[in-house]
């Protein structure tokens, strides 16, 4: 059906789903549908486009810095693997081609790539700055949605590295070992959307109103009241016991795909280390009484709207993580955190300052007219930007006794420049080598 931003009609698919379905869906079920159906969701149908001309802009889409600043976290953590593994750098013979070696003991594993230019920015990165371990790598790209898997197999046919494309299930079925990287994921899984109607927390549904005047139109109503058996969950995110101050209609969010997205994410991986970055508050903030209809958000064309039923399949619909679910997911799911930075602190303690000033300073032999030395600087400060990109939150994770603690806890930090390779750093808390993103600058 042909659509424009004011067309507010239900579409004919989504009628006869709802039909289907009894006349209403919970609202997990509408996002699911809404973002991921094959033919009819935002990404399932390659509709989205991400970037600076596109729906909307991420932190890879504002140019390759991000990437060059992320490169040096993974390689460090790719390097002791390799380390694990018995895997003879130095003999590695550089990087001669993505398709030269077939033997890739390594991965790069990036769940939800986008447009896939940070995976190809992160293959460039590696392949250029540590050569000897690229030789090793493969990447793994894990796409539901096939029309974003065509345009990403475009986008990545320059790749230095060998590239596949593969399910999770598909992923379990042949566990690899390397790093899982999800960035801007979790904030697209479904999410319950939850009501206080004075007494009892009932979830919420998406129905087709009823009657032709006015005409039919897509509504939330309340579904059945939450289990009894919810109470403890709620208890720890500060939602039971009832608090006047959450009055009748206040509305928000819980996150159920978590859990059994860590668990698909753990038996891709038998052994390794996950970096979630996405935006994320703690439980206090999120369900804050003054915050009256969660996070909920939908995105096109740079405009944002909280008309989360507005053209579904047309508009992206994204939702804050809550810390304190994805950290109880996390350990339910046996992964262990290493730590949790803000993108701004993070990006810092990787370089970004070093490299904020060598826009005015460039290397000799380099030049970097001022346009574009302005439009880099511009970006970079939009990464650590608190009110923007620089709110993310970074949590790194590790599972299968990964990242232990080398035989020598004593030798140096390592800064990790391009071309070395130091995986022997240490973390007090003896629990292994510190992220680089969690040291000081």
């Amino acid at each position: 059906m042909t659509s424009s931003l004011d067309d507010k009609d239900p579409p004919e698919w989504l009628r006869q789903r709802l039909g289907a379905a009894g006349g209403s869906v919970p609202f997990s079920t509408y996002m699911t549908w809404a973002l991921h159906d094959p033919e009819h969701g935002a990404y399932g149908s390659g509709r989205l486009r991400i970037g600076r001309r596109g729906d909307f802009v991420t932190s890879p889409s504002l140019g390759s810095d991000f990437a060059a600043l992320l490169a040096p976290q993974l390689a460090d953590w790719l390097a002791e693997l390799a380390l694990e593994l018995g895997l003879d750098l130095d003999q590695a013979g550089g990087l001669p081609g993505p398709d030269s070696q077939p033997s890739r003991p390594l991965a790069l594993v990036e769940t939800g790539p986008g447009e896939g230019e940070l995976a190809l920015q992160l293959a460039q990165a590696l392949g250029q700055g540590w050569p000897q371990l690229a030789a090793f790598c493969e990447l793994v790209l894990v796409e539901p949605n096939g029309g974003m898997a065509a345009r990403q197999r475009q986008v990545l046919e320059s790749s230095p590295l060998p590239c596949r494309w593969c399910s999770a299930e598909e992923l379990a079925q042949s566990p690899c070992t390397g790093v899982v990287l999800a960035h801007e994921v979790l904030d697209a899984l479904a999410v319950e959307r939850i009501r206080w109607d004075g007494r009892q927390w009932r979830q919420q549904r998406v129905a087709l109103s009823q009657g032709a005047d006015p005409p039919e139109r897509l509504q939330f109503v309340d579904g059945d009241p939450l289990e009894p058996q919810a109470e403890p969950a709620l208890e720890s995110l500060g939602l039971w016991p009832p608090d006047q101050r959450r009055g009748p209609g206040w509305t928000t969010e819980l996150h159920p795909g978590l859990k059994p997205w860590l668990a698909a994410c753990a038996a891709g991986l038998k052994r390794g280390l996950l970096l979630v970055i996405d935006y994320a508050i703690e439980a206090q903030r999120y369900y804050a009484p003054q915050r009256l209809d969660g996070t909920l958000i939908a995105y096109r064309q740079q405009e944002a709207s909280g008309d989360l039923l507005r053209q579904p399949g047309f508009w992206d619909l994204t939702a804050h993580l809550c810390s304190e679910s994805l950290l109880g997911a996390a350990r339910e799911g046996g992964w262990q955190l290493l730590g949790q930075r803000s993108q701004g602190e993070a990006l810092l303690a990787l370089g970004l300052a070093q490299r904020l000033h060598g826009l005015q300073t460039p290397a000799a032999g380099e030049r970097l007219d001022l346009a574009t030395a302005l439009g880099r600087r511009e970006s970079l400060l939009r990464l650590v930007d608190p009110a923007g990109l620089g709110a993310f939150r970074w949590f790194a994770f590790s599972r299968d006794g990964s990242s232990a603690a080398p035989p020598d806890g004593d030798k140096p930090e390592s800064t990790l420049l391009p071309g070395q390779i130091n995986p022997a750093a240490s973390q007090p808390t003896g629990q292994g080598p510190l992220p680089l993103f969690l040291r000081d600058p």
